[in-house]
C-alpha cells in the first residue's frame, strides 16, 4: 500500500486535538462496564456519522465504521470501550462520577480511533483500500470480541488485517513502541471454591478448615510459574481476591479465591 503524507496527517490531527481531548475526558468521566457502553457507543456513532462515515451497530454497544477507499483490500483499526468495576480516587477534574473507572485507558483508545477516523475520512480519496473502524465492547474478559466477530465485523468487506494499540504509562509521551512477537498476553479468570466444614474458632479440631486449606492453595499456586513452566515461556498467576466468613470467631465453611492468569501460549 502507498504511504499517506505524514505532514498532512499531523496538521489535521493538531487541529482536532483539543476536541478529541474533551471527548476522552467526557468518556473518562462517564465510564461504562462491558456490554453496557450505550452512552459511549452513541458518542462514537455521532462522531463517525458527522465525519461522513458509514456506521453499523452490533448488539447494544458495538460500533463498526467503514471508510471506502479506491482498492479492494480492507484494513481494520480496533479500540475497546469498557471500563473496570472500581472507584476512581485520582482527584482529577474529569474523574469518574460513578462506581466504575477507565483504569485501563479504554477512554483514550476510543478517542484515538475517533481521531484516526476523522483524519482518514478527510483523506479517503488518497486511500488505496478500505478502512474499517471497530469499536469493541466488553474487552475485559467478557467476550466482546466474539460478539463483534459473530455480528459480522470482519465481513462485507472482508478484513485483510487488523491493527490496534494500547496505552502504556512506561512509554515516553509522544512515542509509539513496536516489537516483534506477542505484546499483549491472553487472559484467563481463575476461580477456586474451597469448601470445608465450619466450626467455632475455639474448636478448630471440629472443623475442616477451609481458610487453612485456601492459604496453602494460594502458596502452592505461586510455584506453578516457577516450577511447572519453561523459564523461557512467560506467564503470570496472580491471586487478587479472597472472601471467607463474616465473623471473627467462626471458622467458615467456604472460601472463594479469585485471580488472573496471563500467558503468551
Amino acid at each position: 500500500m502507498a504511504t499517506l503524507p505524514s505532514k498532512k496527517i499531523a496538521r489535521l490531527t493538531s487541529k482536532m486535538l483539543p476536541e478529541l481531548t474533551a471527548i476522552r475526558h467526557y468518556i473518562h468521566q462517564h465510564p461504562e462496564l462491558g456490554f453496557e457502553e450505550v452512552g459511549t457507543a452513541a458518542i462514537v456513532q455521532r462522531e463517525l456519522e458527522s465525519a461522513g462515515i458509514e456506521v453499523t451497530r452490533i448488539g447494544a454497544s458495538g460500533v463498526v465504521g467503514l471508510i471506502r477507499g479506491a482498492g479492494r483490500r480492507t484494513v481494520a483499526l480496533r479500540a475497546d470501550m469498557d471500563a473496570l468495576p472500581m472507584r476512581e480516587a485520582t482527584g482529577l477534574p474529569y474523574a469518574s462520577v460513578n462506581d466504575c473507572m477507565h483504569a485501563c485507558g479504554h477512554d483514550g483508545h476510543v478517542a484515538c480511533l475517533i481521531g484516526a477516523a476523522r483524519v482518514l475520512a478527510q483523506m479517503r480519496s488518497e486511500l488505496p483500500g478500505n478502512v474499517k473502524l471497530l469499536f469493541q465492547p466488553a474487552e475485559e474478559a467478557r467476550g466482546g470480541s466474539k460478539t463483534m466477530i459473530d455480528g459480522g465485523c470482519m465481513k462485507s468487506p472482508k478484513v485483510d488485517a487488523v491493527f490496534a494499540l494500547h496505552g502504556f504509562p512506561d512509554v515516553e509521551l509522544g512515542c509509539i513502541a513496536v516489537k516483534s512477537g506477542p505484546v499483549m498476553a491472553a487472559t484467563d479468570r481463575l476461580e477456586i471454591d474451597v469448601r470445608g466444614e465450619g466450626a467455632h474458632g475455639a474448636y478448630p479440631h471440629k472443623s475442616h478448615d477451609s481458610v487453612l486449606c485456601a492459604a496453602r492453595i494460594i502458596d502452592a499456586v505461586q510455584s506453578i510459574v516457577s516450577r511447572e513452566l519453561d523459564p523461557l515461556d512467560p506467564a503470570v498467576v496472580s491471586i487478587t481476591t479472597i472472601h471467607a466468613g463474616n465473623a471473627y470467631n467462626i471458622i467458615p465453611e467456604r472460601v472463594e479465591i479469585l485471580g488472573t492468569i496471563r500467558t503468551y501460549s
